[in-house]
């Protein structure tokens, strides 16, 4: 933040000796990560729904037998109840793979990066550009919570 004031929020304060170029890198990977939580989101939604419309195929297959569709019954209940979204895998096994695997790599990737090159620092682009942003001294642009 070159020049320009200090921020109140010492948690985000940018460290010594840390290059504009490298808070821009850190704050587009905080920004990725970001998204990727709004991934696991939508995936998390996709497994409740595809859960949702397993279960409701049980009451699919108990109406077409009431209404004597005993053959399209039959194929509901073989073809689609239970029926893996992926081979081999369940909405839920989806899920544990991806917070096991891509999800935690990011997530650490990402922690690292602020580790090693912010001291562990998180949104010090942000900081920085509500501090560029709000105008001092007046209602509802406070630097912190306390001011």
């Amino acid at each position: 933040m070159s020049g320009e004031g200090q921020l109140a929020d010492s948690e985000n304060l940018r460290p010594e000796n840390v290059a504009d170029v490298t808070v821009d890198a850190l704050g587009e990977l905080s920004k990725a990560l970001e998204t990727i939580h709004r991934v696991r989101g939508h995936l998390y939604s996709a497994h409740q729904l595809v859960g949702g419309a397993d279960l409701t195929l049980d009451r699919v297959v108990k109406l077409l037998r009431q209404a004597g569709h005993d053959e399209i019954a039959d194929r509901v209940e073989r073809e689609l109840l239970g029926r893996n979204l992926l081979p081999g895998r369940w909405t839920f096994q989806i899920m544990e793979e991806f917070d096991d695997g891509y999800y935690a790599a990011f997530q650490e990737i990402e922690r690292d990066a602020r580790e090693k090159l912010a001291g562990g620092r998180r949104h010090i682009y942000e900081a920085e550009m509500k501090e560029r942003r709000r105008t001092h001294g007046m209602p509802g642009h406070e630097a912190t919570p306390e001011e």
